[in-house]
């Protein structure tokens, strides 16, 4: 019989706010079960396994995200929305670590086309099309800023930045000014060498 109170969603909504406290990677039904104070059996009737759980926590995060993402892109354009898409990465990786960490979870090619990360790409896409990109071109560029963006929050999480100045909001800043100039003079593609 399922515990009063428990639900999927809870459950998920849970294990999203354990993940922000100790790590994503440290998320589990038992640690859930834990949490309330429950045998893990009773947790069965929710959520399938630890890797259902991890699932659904990084399917809430790809549509918080998303879901932020949108509202900061709503009327913006070219670096104002580069910036907009940018910050909102970043800030959801400082207030939420384990969720962004879950975001980065490799979905299940059908889960992850029913998924909220359509959405990013969607709206990645929407933002290039102001920098006049094409295909592939366009893929490219969504590759280089989702690279850009990820890499940076992840070494500056990590404290990789901490230890040197100048301050890290004025490299971000910097980064994306140079994101900027290199979207608006995106190079020509390589000729053949071979002829």
């Amino acid at each position: 019989m399922a515990r009063v109170g428990l639900t999927p969603e809870r459950l998920t909504q849970a294990g999203a706010e354990l993940a922000d406290e100790v790590g994503f990677d440290q998320v589990t039904v038992s640690a859930l079960a834990r949490r309330f104070d429950v045998k893990v059996a009773s947790l069965y009737s929710h959520v399938k396994n630890s890797q259902d759980l991890r699932t659904r926590i990084a399917l809430l995060a790809l549509t918080e995200l998303a879901d932020r993402a949108a509202d900061a892109l709503a009327g913006r354009a070219g670096k104002e929305a580069l910036a907009a898409l940018a910050n909102v990465y970043r800030d959801y990786a400082r207030e939420h670590p384990g969720r962004y960490a879950a975001a980065q979870l490799r979905l299940d090619p059908q889960t992850a086309a029913a998924s909220a990360g359509v959405r990013h790409a969607q709206m990645t896409r929407a933002l290039l099309r102001g920098y006049d990109l094409t295909e592939p071109d366009q893929t490219h560029a969504v590759r280089l800023l989702g690279s850009v963006f990820h890499g940076y929050v992840s070494l500056e999480m990590g404290g990789g930045f901490s230890h040197s100045a100048p301050d890290t909001d004025d490299t971000w800043a910097r980064i994306l000014d140079a994101l900027d100039t290199l979207l608006r003079n995106w190079p020509a593609p390589p000729t053949d060498p071979r002829g």
